[in-house]
């Protein structure tokens, strides 16, 4: 009897895994939603420096048992202005929002806040990125959604759309607020 080669099984082996990995994938919950390993965990600490003329935040405006959004923002990304109108709304209807200008010079994001108004009841720069990394920040603009006692219930990366405002936000911000926030 012929002996196979181990070398001759490797093939079908990855095909294989490939293939469980795949279909895995397919058959996730949202197969478009990125992972956030900070779900259900403490929002990390705000380091921010001013914008001029605007109320900065901080660690405890997050922890204040009041739910709200964080929103990773920047002049320059075309998706922020898609969004933008929809955090004025939330904005309207009484909702919190924190923005954190992400690498942007100081003059271009006031101007798009002067231009396109501001949603934010407090907001600062993190010009050189260091906040975004903690908080596992894939580009913006992101939005999460912040219960009262600072727990991450939901990250969502791109930009805030009706669909996404009645389909992803708005849920979120009602399990936040029968988390006790």
């Amino acid at each position: 009897m012929a002996r196979i080669s181990p070398l001759m099984l490797a093939p079908p082996a990855i095909f294989a895994a490939f293939a469980l990995l795949a279909g895995i994938g397919m058959f996730r919950e949202d197969p478009d939603a990125l992972p956030s390993a900070r779900e259900g965990q403490p929002a990390p600490a705000v380091v921010l420096t001013e914008l001029p003329g605007k109320t900065l935040f901080s660690d405890a405006d997050l922890r204040d048992g009041e739910v709200k959004l964080v929103n990773y923002w920047a002049s320059w990304c075309a998706p922020c202005r898609v969004e933008h109108p929809h955090l004025e709304t939330l904005a309207d209807e009484g909702i919190p929002i924190y923005g954190v200008n992400y690498k942007d010079e100081p003059a271009k994001a006031i101007g798009f806040l002067e231009e396109l108004g501001d949603p934010y009841r407090g907001i600062g720069a993190d010009a050189n990125g260091r906040m975004a990394l903690d908080w596992g920040l894939y580009g913006v603009p992101e939005t999460y959604v912040i219960a009262g006692d600072g727990t991450i219930i939901l990250r969502f990366a791109g930009p805030v759309t009706e669909r996404v405002l009645q389909d992803r936000l708005r849920p979120a911000i009602e399990r936040a607020r029968g988390a006790g926030g």
